[in-house]
């Protein structure tokens, strides 16, 4: 019976293959009519339009076939564009046609229906019937939310409900069924070991033939405007996110693009490695930046801003001494809402005093200085807010820019610059000269005319980088004005005991021009406030990858940079890096947004690594007994007690017994960028090894020594921690940075030390893991 209903799928298989041909042969030479018409549009555009520019009738006859001829070759594109479209998306389902298939019998029908699902929709050859459903369609959200037995799905009409009479999975390659699962609620284990036993890949994998129930529940929620997911390693969060992008665009297709959507990732590493999930699924990617570069790109040339990573490598080299501490005390308290309260209460402030302008110079001439600058500014309505005396201020400042410009190109100095001009400019006073003697008499003089105009031209030349300063409200000294908070130091609000040396640290880093981490996000939204930005409207979703790792003062940022955004928020509390998270609250706190606009998610399966691994891993931290891990067997993980001169002879030997293995991507994890450099120096000469740093874009198969802060969202085949032992990982703030390391291994992990092995590994039973003292063969 099993081997009779496999041939009857099978047989189905080859017969929609063939009608997914025949479309392919018509839909490619169809869109070769459709190029062909386009190619002959562009190069006889102009010869199919009438030109005469002799009568006013004429010329609105050339408009309207000029707009004619533009709308006509605008569509042919357009339709091009959908036929490549429907070509990629027929090409992936020629290789698999479908993944998995419900029998549905809807209440009121005489019978059930075999509903198929795959990664795009297909109609059979009369575009009658679907012989598939797109897993973005309503239908289709019964195969991953329900048994057999009563089912429902939402659709255009209203609540469908009916009852599955049986649900089955399909691996597909090449046309060929290679599995057949009959299944309940969940996506079948079989299939899971399928997909997840395999190699670890340069790109994330699709999961939408394998996606979970809680997984479906994060792509398909469309109610809330904050959706938070709080996902152990492995859960699969991030692909169930990208999966949502998909199904949104899907959804909102008629007014939803994906240059409406914006992901911030943790690294650029990070962004090539989930860079082909969406267009494997016949979207276009989303803009994908780092929130240190979104950052970097609004601050500009105002100050040098450090990064995200050396803050974090800086706090995990620092001794034990007081810069050290103090530091660390002001990273985590300009992270926290107690330092917004302090930022806002100083915004009100500055209404009544504190605002500070630069001076307008010219040519090494004071224009207008700073302080009247603020006199005008203060004798202005204290009514209104900061914003909008700043706009007053800039028209002042331009009338009065204007009045000394008209007085200033009289000067000498002006005809001077004028005999420097290039011949294109000099060409432009002439045709300006032309042009005045068509409509005037022939009688002024033609030379003091062109000396005015070299004037003007001359004037407007040097005093635009003026005018375009004064426009952007460049005026105001924001850098002084963000220092002045912490010159003004007694605050009414809480603050640490040590805020008098926080605040002597943060005007000395400002007053260089430097602008740590932790600065960065509250010096922009101090900024912005003052500007009164009204943000980007054109964003409507944000997703934030790594959430644990943004505060709440990035995330009251973000909310006034994206007024109008729907965020999805992913992250894992135990997977925190940056030293600022560890205040207690993340952006994944409930706390932090309107209790109707948020709901929270919780993922606790990890699907990435073997249960070995997970079992292991998960005694690393507090609450870890919530997560559980998949069914799929390995080795245990590996401690091994190695002399510091042998720990190069120790990890040759485990890439070799990897490689022996088949496993492609092979990883060394050090915590710091200071560490993998001194194991690069070490180990470059024996193996052919890539070190991964900051700047790195896309890696693939091979060797690779990374930092822990740069692994997260990762994973490899089989991964080693360079350094487990006491005197390496022993801060507070390093647990989940450790665990994190450990969680970036698919099948094999092996743990190295010397000394004494790391005090976060006294809670993990013996049984989890092997020890063993290094062995010279």
């Amino acid at each position: 019976m099993i081997n009779e209903e496999r041939g009857q799928e099978q047989a189905r298989v080859n017969g929609v293959r063939e009608i997914i041909s025949g479309k392919i042969g018509r839909l490619t030479g169809n869109k070769e009519d459709v190029t062909r018409g386009i190619v002959d549009l562009r190069k006889n555009f102009w010869d199919d339009v009438t030109v005469n520019m002799d009568e006013s009738d004429d010329v609105y006859e050339t408009q309207a076939s000029i707009k004619q001829q533009a709308e006509l070759l605008s569509e042919r594109e357009r339709r091009h564009g959908q036929m490549t479209h429907q070509l990629k998306t027929l090409y992936r389902l020629l290789d698999a046609p479908y993944f998995g298939r419900i029998d549905f019998h809807e209440v009121g029908e005489e019978k059930a229906e075999p509903i198929y699902i795959g990664l795009g929709s297909l109609m059979d050859r009369n575009n009658e019937d679907f012989l598939i459903y797109d897993w973005r369609a309503p239908i289709a959200s019964m195969y991953y939310d329900f048994a057999p037995g009563p089912a429902k799905y939402d659709s255009l009409d209203g609540e469908i409900k009916g009852d599955m009479k049986a649900k089955r999975q399909f691996i597909i390659h090449n046309g060929e069924i290679t599995g057949m699962f009959d299944t309940g609620l969940t996506i079948g284990d079989a299939m899971l070991q399928a997909v997840l036993g395999g190699r670890a890949s340069s790109h994330m994998k699709s999961i939408v033939a394998t996606i979970q129930k809680e997984q479906n529940q994060i792509i398909r929620n469309e109610a809330d405007r904050y959706l938070i997911v709080q996902g152990a390693a492995g859960s699969g969060k991030t692909s169930a996110a990208l999966q949502r992008v998909a199904f949104l665009l899907y959804r909102y297709r008629k007014t939803l693009r994906s240059d409406n959507m914006l992901l911030f990732s943790p690294n650029p590493l990070f962004s090539s490695f989930i860079s082909t999930v969406l267009p494997e699924l016949g979207e276009e990617n989303v803009t994908q930046m780092t929130f240190k570069d979104f950052v970097a790109g609004r601050i500009g040339n105002d100050l040098q801003m450090e990064n995200p990573f050396d803050q974090t490598e800086d706090c995990l080299t620092m001794e034990d001494r007081e810069a050290y501490r103090v530091r660390l005390d002001s990273i985590r308290f300009k992270a926290s809402p107690a330092f917004l309260r302090i930022m806002d209460h100083w915004l009100e402030q500055l209404s009544e005093g504190g605002m500070i302008f630069r001076d307008i110079p010219f040519r090494g001439r004071m224009i207008v200085p700073g302080y009247e600058i603020s006199r005008y500014f203060y004798a202005l309505s204290h009514e209104l807010p900061l914003s909008a005396r700043l706009e007053n201020v800039r028209d002042w400042l331009l009338r009065r820019i204007y009045a000394f410009a008209k007085r200033e190109r009289r000067k000498d100095w002006v005809l001077e610059e004028a005999e420097l001009l290039d011949e294109s400019e000099y060409a432009s006073i002439y045709q300006k000269l032309q042009q005045k003697k068509q409509f005037t008499e022939n009688t002024f003089d033609d030379y003091r005319r062109e000396e005015v105009l070299l004037r003007k031209m001359v004037m407007n030349r040097e005093i635009k980088p003026l005018r375009r300063h004064i426009k952007q409200l460049e005026f105001v000294n924001h850098q002084q004005i963000y220092s002045e908070l912490f010159y003004r130091n007694h605050s009414p609000l809480p603050v640490p005991d040590d805020w008098d040396a926080i605040c002597r640290a943060t005007r000395i880093r400002f007053e260089e021009g430097d602008c740590p981490w932790e600065d960065a996000v509250p010096y922009l939204y101090m900024k912005e406030k003052i500007q009164g930005r009204k943000g980007n409207q054109e964003i409507r979703h944000l997703i934030i990858d790594e959430a644990q790792d943004y505060s709440p003062v990035q995330l009251a940022y973000l909310q006034t940079a994206f007024p109008r955004c729907r965020m999805t928020i992913l992250g894992d509390q135990n997977q925190t890096i940056y030293v600022q998270s560890f205040i207690g609250e993340t952006m994944l706190s409930e706390r932090l947004y309107a209790p109707d606009q948020v709901h929270k998610l919780t993922l606790t399966r990890s699907y990435r690594s073997t249960r070995e691994i997970m079992e292991f891993a998960r005694h690393l931290i507090p609450g870890g007994e919530q997560i559980e891990p998949f069914d799929r067997s390995g080795r245990l993980p590996k401690l091994i007690d190695v002399p510091e001169e042998k720990r190069a002879a120790v990890i040759t030997k485990a890439i070799k017994a990897f490689r022996e293995a088949g496993f492609g991507t092979l990883a060394l994890i050090c915590k710091t960028m200071k560490e993998c450099r001194k194991a690069y120096n070490l180990l470059n000469q024996r193996h052919d090894v890539k070190l991964i740093t900051q700047a790195t874009s896309q890696f693939g198969k091979g060797f690779f020594i990374i930092p822990s802060y740069l692994a997260k969202g990762i994973e490899f085949d089989a991964a080693i921690i360079n350094d487990a032992s006491a005197a390496n990982f022993h801060r507070e703030h390093e647990q989940t940075i450790f665990y994190t390391a450990c969680t970036r291994a698919m099948h094999e992990l092996i743990l190295l030390y010397t000394g004494e092995p790391t005090r976060f590994l006294k809670n993990v039973p013996d049984d989890k893991y092997v020890r063993a003292a290094w062995d010279e063969d």
